[in-house]
């Protein structure tokens, strides 16, 4: 079944009694050439890729909960690719040139939108580190633009400018960058991967990796036991405790990171917002809810909630940001749990046991990586080679003294 406007016609005149399931329920068979641990964006990514780009075949999915139930479906929605450092800018404009050919890819509404982002500027040394910035975006093929105050202004007039401590000295902008529906890509992905006989085995928890001879054999699940060539582990926050079963210490923290949204609003703000001098982002959905989030949790957990002291915190850089925030009323929140890796990049990477990969510790950035760590991870397990872009995840670069250390700070003294 393919979407389209005359098919919307079509079903709107007889009903709606034709359209279909998105994917199919199957069971899941007794061995396949790969399995994906995970059913979110990345593992569906990566399934999608493998079948479509790399004509893998036999391949299964597997998803504790039902497809979409963890993080690609608790996140703020933003894309982007301003990053700094050679190990991330070139992987992130790969995934953001993937953004913009997806919906057509996929043949499904991903709610792909472009408004853009404004990273503000609120001293004179935070101005010189996002000239840096943008000219290594430029470098790296992004688009970057430095907007002076009035620039900001002319463009966002209800921020508050002239705060006494966060003064707004202008921003960083990337035009191509902007939102995504992330439920949508979540569908996209698994119906894409459907539609070429990827297998997505939902409520299907994996319990043991099943190891001979330093090799990986298949996994142990609550559907019975399955037999792989391959296992590709991509379950971001619970990383840590699947990998565990392998005898694997990771060089990852769980926390949680909370995301809100507020009742519906007019139409306000048509770009992504991110605070400089606090750490707050914020942009409105299609339904006009304002959606924002800020830090992670400061303690270590794998429950998708979190507490009160965060909230405060992020409903203080609002305020500080546009005061008129604090008229509007939260109407919802959930966490995700961010699996923080110790330089802030992630790792795609082989392990030391044979047919066994892992994609893991994206940290804030697992959402607008979706595409490309799909790519990238498929091209591992199909070919054994890391992807060009992601050359420098590897899992060993904390033993060698390699990191890309991009964010550079956090909740935990190792900062993340």
């Amino acid at each position: 079944m393919r979407f389209s406007g005359l098919r919307l016609v079509k079903e709107a005149l007889t009903g709606h009694r034709g359209w279909e399931p998105l994917w199919r329920d199957p069971d899941p068979q007794p061995r396949y050439d790969i399995v994906i641990v995970g059913g979110g964006g990345h593992g569906l990514a990566t399934a999608y890729y493998l079948a479509s780009v790399f004509g893998q075949a036999r391949i299964a999915v597997l998803e504790k909960g039902w497809i979409g139930s963890g993080n690609i479906g608790r996140n703020t929605t933003i894309i982007r690719s301003n990053y700094l450092l050679p190990g991330n800018e070139p992987f992130y404009e790969f995934s953001m040139k993937l953004w913009e050919g997806l919906e057509q890819e996929l043949n499904f509404n991903a709610m792909v939108s472009q408004r853009g982002i404004v990273n503000l500027i609120h001293t004179d040394a935070q101005r010189d580190a996002y000239r840096r910035r943008g000219n290594a975006m430029r470098l790296a093929g992004a688009d970057a633009e430095l907007l002076d105050r009035d620039g900001v202004r002319a463009r966002l007039p209800y921020l508050n400018f002239d705060d006494a401590r966060f003064p707004i000295k202008g921003g960083l902008v990337q035009s191509r960058a902007g939102t995504a529906r992330h439920d949508g890509v979540a569908w996209g992905y698994a119906r894409g991967a459907d539609r070429r006989g990827v297998d997505l085995i939902q409520n299907c928890e994996v319990t043991g990796l099943r190891i001979e001879g330093g090799a990986v054999t298949g996994v142990e699940t609550t559907r019975g036991p399955i037999g792989a060539g391959k296992v590709g582990v991509a379950v971001a926050g619970s990383s840590s405790r699947v990998m565990a079963m392998a005898g694997m210490r990771l060089p990852i923290e769980s926390h949680v990171l909370q995301a809100f949204v507020t009742e519906g609003l007019k139409p306000l703000i048509d770009t992504v917002i991110t605070f400089g001098a606090g750490h707050f982002y914020i942009s409105q959905s299609d339904k006009g809810g304002l959606v924002f989030g800020g830090d992670i949790d400061g303690y270590n957990s794998y429950a998708q909630r979190g507490n009160l002291a965060v909230v405060e915190d992020v409903a203080e850089g609002g305020m500080a940001l546009m005061p008129m925030i604090g008229r509007a009323r939260l109407l919802r929140s959930w966490g995700g749990i961010m699996d923080m890796s110790m330089d802030g990049s992630p790792i795609i990477d082989r392990t030391p046991v044979e047919g066994l990969y892992l994609n893991a510790g994206w940290c804030y950035g697992g959402f607008k990586a979706t595409p490309a760590s799909g790519y990238a991870f498929a091209h591992l397990l199909a070919t054994g080679r890391p992807h060009e872009t992601a050359a420098a995840y590897r899992l060993d670069r904390f033993a060698r003294g390699q990191l890309i250390d991009e964010k550079g700070a956090g909740a935990q003294p190792n900062l993340h």
